[in-house]
């Protein structure tokens, strides 16, 4: 295993792309692995594969469309409205059972295969919409499952786990890549790069993360 090297699981959204070159910074090599899992909106591997290659990282795009089938979920299922708002003691409807599960396994058996023993993810419980496999707890427990099953020492690094959306915004922006990832990544849920459709909770969480960091950046610009 190599410890200077990481896999990142990487959409072409803002968090996975925050955390692709967040990765950059912190180790020698970086690989990312993507994912088609039935998703309406397969642009976002499009728009990965071109991020990617500026970042001047090697890609692998894996097919796992079987994951988006085993349930119903309004990312995966055209004849479904999405919910715009988190239901009342359920989860919205965007969550796609198993997602984390199966994505962060097989990104641990590509990491095998490439002598790598760093993973890096960009869930949030701060930001996590309700998600139960973006929580710290499923984190850490997957990390020592995958470590027993096949007898490794993986590291599960969640960059963004703690911080909210305004604070991944000055993330991006400490990094040099607030403006890439305003124009180039796809975090809607409608489909639309950049700023998105402004409508459905992906796009509402960004948005007001984005305006929240840039009246801190400028109450802080005022006062230096």
């Amino acid at each position: 295993m190599n410890k200077n090297d990481a896999l990142v699981v990487f959409s072409g959204g803002q968090d996975s792309t925050t955390c692709l070159f967040w990765a950059k910074k912190h180790f020698r090599k970086v690989y990312a692995v993507s994912f088609i899992y039935g998703q309406k909106h397969v642009k976002e591997v499009e728009l990965a594969r071109a991020i990617a290659e500026k970042a001047g990282v090697e890609l692998k795009v894996m097919d796992v469309s079987f994951i988006g089938s085993l349930g119903r979920n309004s990312l995966t299922d055209p004849s479904m409205a999405m919910d715009r708002e988190q239901p009342d003691g359920g989860f919205p409807n965007t969550f796609v059972p198993g997602r984390n599960l199966f994505f962060l396994s097989i990104a641990a058996v590509c990491a095998r295969e490439l002598g790598v023993n760093h993973i890096v993810t960009g869930v949030s419980q701060t930001d996590f919409s309700g998600y139960p496999d973006c929580r710290d707890a499923f984190i850490k427990s997957l990390n020592v499952t995958l470590n027993l099953a096949m007898d490794e020492q993986f590291v599960l690094h969640t960059p963004l786990m703690w911080i909210d959306k305004a604070e991944t915004w000055a993330l991006a922006d400490e990094l040099g890549v607030l403006d890439l990832i305003r124009r180039d990544t796809l975090t809607c849920y409608n489909g639309v790069q950049g700023d998105g459709c402004g409508h459905c909770p992906a796009c509402k969480l960004r948005r007001e993360g984005l305006e929240r960091y840039l009246a801190m950046k400028a109450e802080k610009g005022n006062w230096l």
